[in-house]
């Protein structure tokens, strides 16, 4: 069972991102403010739940959340200030747009930087560990599953319907074929590994 709060008496947010490890499309971000007596037994790290379920998930969430928000970094500014950055910016413009200020940010991960002056601390396997930072999981996942739907019309021979930007054996080979679109991140080292000139 997830830990409702890390603090008893302060307002927290938790933050996770999704996407960090993709090779094309944004980084995606979230923040949850959850109450204090939220409870669910389904919800865990997204990466541990079915697509059926954080579709299932997602309006439980928005709907029951004190405040929630959803915030991305594209992959041109992934390019230009490299993706932990990236990830960290994503996880602050989604605190930004958080309808309630939360006195404490529960971070996904061990790697952040401060945002103005609220106090953080970082969790590894904090998606598994904490609810609000689980919903955040599910929420930048699902929104970035969504985003990826989307543009897969756009470039179906990459299949990002499927494999939503990740390294897949099957996307490798489309860029390989087809060279980059617009989406993909030119500074990820599978350009070296496929010798594909991005010029």
């Amino acid at each position: 069972m997830l830990k409702i709060s890390f603090s008893d008496n302060k307002i927290e947010a938790g933050c996770d991102e999704a996407g960090r490890g993709c090779l094309a499309g944004p980084v995606f971000a979230a923040a949850v403010i959850l109450p204090k007596k939220f409870q669910n037994e389904l919800l865990n790290d997204s990466k541990k739940l079915t697509h059926r379920q954080r579709t299932l998930l997602r309006p439980e969430i928005e709907k029951q959340a004190v405040a929630w928000a959803v915030a991305s970094v594209d992959n041109e500014k992934i390019d230009e200030i490299n993706i932990l950055n990236a990830s960290i910016l994503a996880m602050h413009l989604s605190i930004d747009k958080l309808s309630t200020k939360p006195q404490m940010l529960l971070i996904d991960g061990n790697r952040f930087k401060p945002y103005k002056q609220i106090p953080y601390k970082c969790f590894v396997k904090g998606d598994g560990t904490y609810l609000s930072i689980a919903a955040a999981s599910v929420l930048a996942k699902t929104h970035r599953d969504e985003y990826m739907e989307k543009i897969h019309h756009e470039f179906p021979v990459y299949d990002w319907i499927k494999n939503k930007g990740y390294p897949t054996q099957s996307h490798k080979r489309a860029i390989t074929s087809h060279g980059i679109s617009p989406y993909h991140r030119k500074s990820f080292r599978l350009s070296e590994q496929l010798k594909i000139n991005f010029d």
